[in-house]
């Protein structure tokens, strides 16, 4: 009923809107492991005992599973947990990297600390879960993961902050442009300061008006490509804020630019602070079914294929594209999951995966691992087994599965009430 809240309504809205995360007190400060308080999840709790496991710790869970007891402490381990862990708060009263890092935040959404905020992405990760996959997984400082749907580029962010080198591609030229200046920006902070009051000096702020000179004037302004991402990019937040949200467009703009410089500053600050030796991160417009990379070329893969059959992401994000000077009819021929309609998209959308999976074990190095990130959508009022059919098909082309954990999702009950991360070994 409206105006009701439900539990996880409630337990939604104190993520997004209380820094209840960040709490520190004395309580707090003794031995063991503390988990962070906005640890709530089953699945959460499943990650963090598989993380520890990853990182050579034997444990016992304690304190209503709010802490863990370390049967195998080292300086080392203790170390280990501090630089990389995501689901634990102290380790012997000694504040993470992890708490650290997620303090570093603009907004008051708890998982969109430093860069990971800057543009709506429908179906976003969960940062603190890709950093704890990654770790699971046991990619390391100098490894390679390859993501063939880099989407809002959330996981070249948190490899990048775990020293974890990361090639990312994406049909879409729009998340390219996003990944790039979340993990590219604080190179060039002091260039996008120099240029910003002449950009807002010189911002069109009427959408109905011709608008090519923006991008020109970014064009002849600056011939710094990551320069020129970052002013594409804060203007699409606007064009994004006053399409989905009817705000102001200038005054939406103004408040972006100064946001995102914000949180440019604040990873700056924080790489400093905890000496963060990063990771190298590329990313490429590419299609997932045709991967320009060689053979047995990566050390782990993360991904989340496109819920395009329930989320159309092209006429989600239709406002950003066509204001880049997209044809987003002529796109939806290349996108996976839109193509065709009824029974053909979907037939469409498996051969699609089908090709994109081959390809996922064909870059990826033997005895290495696959995470797939996937639900069962609902289309045209019938429930599409995708999860059963990902399972099955990379069997079929060499892969096992050695993981599948249930996630439990909120704000999509409507297409979707939970995904499967699905964790995979290529075995030779």
């Amino acid at each position: 009923m409206e105006g009701i809240k439900t539990k996880g309504d409630i337990m939604i809205e104190r993520a997004e809107n209380n820094f209840w995360a960040y709490e520190v007190s004395n309580k707090n400060i003794r031995k063991n492991l503390i988990l962070l308080d906005n640890v709530q999840f089953i699945y959460e709790l499943s990650l963090a005992e598989l993380e520890l496991k990853a990182l050579g710790a034997d444990f016992e869970v304690t304190n209503g599973l709010r802490e863990f007891k370390l049967l195998n402490k080292s300086s080392q381990l203790k170390e280990s947990i501090i630089k990389k862990g995501s689901y634990f708060k102290t380790v012997d009263g000694e504040l993470t990297d992890y708490f650290y890092i997620i303090q570093k935040n603009q907004t008051r959404s708890v998982n969109q600390y430093l860069t990971h905020w800057i543009y709506p992405y429908k179906g976003k990760f969960h940062p603190q879960m890709i950093r704890a996959l990654l770790n699971i997984i046991g990619l390391k400082e100098g490894d390679t993961v390859f993501e063939p749907f880099s989407g809002s580029g959330t996981t070249a962010l948190e490899a990048q902050l775990l020293g974890i080198n990361f090639v990312g591609i994406d049909i879409s030229p729009l998340c390219i442009i996003q990944g790039r200046v979340k993990t590219e920006s604080f190179f060039i902070l002091e260039n996008i300061i120099k240029i910003k009051d002449k950009v807002i000096l010189n911002l069109v702020p009427n959408l109905f008006r011709t608008e090519e000179n923006y991008y020109k004037f970014i064009e002849d302004l600056s011939d710094d490509e990551k320069v020129r991402n970052f002013y594409k990019l804060s203007r699409l937040l606007a064009v994004s804020d006053n399409s989905r949200r009817k705000r102001d467009f200038k005054s939406s703009f103004v408040k972006n630019i100064n946001l995102m410089i914000a949180s440019i500053k604040d990873y700056i600050e924080i790489k400093e602070k905890l000496g963060l030796k990063l990771g190298e991160v590329k990313f490429e417009v590419g299609d997932s079914r045709n991967v320009k990379l060689p053979d047995s070329s990566v050390d782990g893969i993360v991904t989340s294929p496109p819920y395009s059959i329930a989320l159309d992401y092209v006429k989600n994000d239709e406002h950003s594209l066509k204001d880049l000077g997209f044809d987003v009819s002529k796109m939806r021929n290349d996108f996976i999951g839109v193509r065709g309609s009824g029974k053909t998209r979907v037939e469409l959308y498996n051969e699609d995966m089908k090709r994109s999976y081959s390809e996922m074990y064909r870059v990826l190095k033997p005895n290495k691992y696959a995470v797939i990130v996937i639900g069962n959508a609902t289309y045209q009022g019938k429930e599409v087994k995708t999860v059963e059919f990902t399972i099955d098909y990379m069997e079929d082309i060499g892969f096992k599965l050695v993981k599948n954990i249930n996630k439990i999702i909120f704000g999509l009950y409507n297409v979707m009430k939970k995904e499967n991360i699905l964790i995979f070994k290529k075995e030779k």
